[in-house]
């Protein structure tokens, strides 16, 4: 299952970057991915690391039926202005933006 993957380092203010996380950018980005075919979000915040300070403070995952779907929505200008407004929100740097092919191993 392709899937984009948006890691926020950081902020240097939690506050402002928790409120507008959850204020601004999860109601402006999820319709976006949506409309454009993704069938799920999932949306971890990282505790803790076992090599001390994490690099990364969330971690959003966004799932597409297919890398077709996935590369319409990225090229799209709704898609390019959700990863725009990722990197406004981040104020602890740059968020990294990666696309990646999930395996499943169940146990």
């Amino acid at each position: 299952m392709p899937k984009i993957l948006v890691m926020y380092p950081m902020p240097s203010n939690m506050d402002a970057f928790e409120r507008a996380y959850a204020k601004e950018h999860i109601p402006m980005a999820a319709p976006i991915f949506a409309a454009a075919g993704a069938t799920k979000a999932v949306l971890t915040k990282i505790s803790a690391s076992p090599a001390g300070k994490p690099a990364f403070h969330r971690i959003a995952e966004i799932h597409f039926p297919s890398q077709e779907t996935l590369q319409e929505c990225a090229a799209s200008q709704a898609g390019r202005d959700a990863i725009a407004h990722a990197h406004k929100i981040s104020n602890g740097g740059p968020p990294v933006v990666l696309i990646g092919d999930e395996e499943i191993v169940t146990f």
